[in-house]
């Protein structure tokens, strides 16, 4: 009998990953930065971001956590699929949790990247990563389909949609008068463009979300915020132009327009890491609590219900897909769904022009 779930043997959470304790920071650090010709004083410098932590990223204990939950939600529809999770940098390593999956009979697997939006270091270079994970098992490799982007998933959206409504309620007014400042991780100007040369770009699809997530707010609760888009994390030789405005000078340029309230919306992020941990929590707070905004900072999508719910919908969705039978992509926005397999050229950089970087991308790239 066929299953829901045909022709998956597992969905494989395929995430970042980070250090658990203090010893494994620059070992991960030089693992992420390798070839990029980070400067040194950028690492000691990041490195003491998850010293401040303990040594330790959250984002480990969140793959956990969403693993959990995911496998709630197939218990509860009374599917049976296995859920497995590696990372790109740090343990489990991705290619160790796809030869364990082969050796107990996994012959495809579908992934999940921890990665909302479509770029190439939140899409492309996981499929560089996995082809080479594939490479690298050779004849006992699984097949591998990966699902599309989901920045524009109702469960994801109504996830962060949530999330703002909670946080707002830690200010006095709610949302009346507050501005909502979305935040996203920053990318290098020229990874923007590579990754609007085959569909909307990066930038496009945070402001398809924003848009969304504003109209759905004012129905909700009859409220029209003001509301802009900024960037955090960059990194990098400081000569190199990427995406603006940094969140914190949006803090300023927000304060010195007279804006007193503030909701900090991480809708770029999955989950809430270092980048959300440090670089929002810590350092964005700061900013506004110097120049007298009472500001808040919503959560990620997480672990919550319907973000949970949408990823097993997707899961079920391309299962039927690959089946030959007809199953809608649901979406929310102008964008429309980003294809199941991404198309020739898709998020390309420079670099993979000249060295022919294999990539799982289901077509002759």
């Amino acid at each position: 009998m066929t299953s829901q779930v045909t022709p998956y043997d597992a969905l494989l959470i395929c995430s970042f990953g980070g250090p658990n304790v203090s010893d494994d920071v620059v070992p991960f650090l030089q693992n992420v930065t390798r070839g990029k010709n980070i400067p040194a004083e950028r690492l000691e410098e990041v490195g003491q971001h998850y010293y401040g932590f303990g040594g330790r990223s959250p984002i480990n204990e969140q793959n956990l956590a969403l693993l959990a939950a995911i496998r709630g939600e197939l218990a509860s529809r009374d599917i049976d699929l296995p859920v497995i999770w590696g990372n790109r940098n740090w343990h489990p390593y991705t290619v160790d949790t796809l030869r364990d999956a082969a050796a107990f009979g996994a012959r495809r697997i579908l992934v999940l990247v921890t990665s909302a939006y479509a770029s190439y270091s939140g899409s492309r270079q996981y499929r560089e990563h996995l082809a080479a994970a594939r490479t690298e098992l050779g004849d006992d490799a699984p097949q591998i389909d990966i699902l599309r982007p989901f920045f524009n998933d109702p469960g994801f959206v109504s996830a962060n949609i949530s999330a703002i409504l909670e946080s707002a309620e830690g200010l006095q007014g709610g949302l009346e008068g507050a501005h909502l400042l979305y935040v996203t991780h920053s990318i290098p100007d020229t990874m923007q463009d590579a990754s609007a040369v085959t569909g909307p770009g990066y930038r496009e699809q945070h402001e398809d979300v924003r848009a969304v997530i504003d109209d759905a707010l004012f129905e909700r609760t009859g409220v029209r915020v003001d509301s802009s888009l900024a960037y955090c994390s960059r990194s990098g030789d400081p000569r190199v132009p990427w995406l603006e405005p940094d969140v914190n000078d949006r803090i300023e340029e927000l304060a010195a327009a007279g804006v007193t309230k503030l909701v900090i919306a991480p809708i770029g992020f999955v989950s809430d890491h270092m980048e959300v941990a440090f670089d929002l929590d810590v350092e964005a707070l700061e900013t506004a609590s110097e120049h007298g905004i009472a500001a808040v900072r919503a959560g990620t999508a997480g672990t919550r219900s319907d973000f949970v719910s949408g990823i097993v919908d997707m899961v079920l969705e391309r299962a039927s897909r690959e089946r030959g039978e007809e199953a809608a992509a649901r979406t929310v926005g102008a964008l429309g769904a980003f294809p199941d397999i991404a198309p020739p050229g898709s998020c390309r950089m420079r670099h993979n022009e000249v060295s022919g970087i294999p990539v799982l991308a289901g077509v002759e790239d």
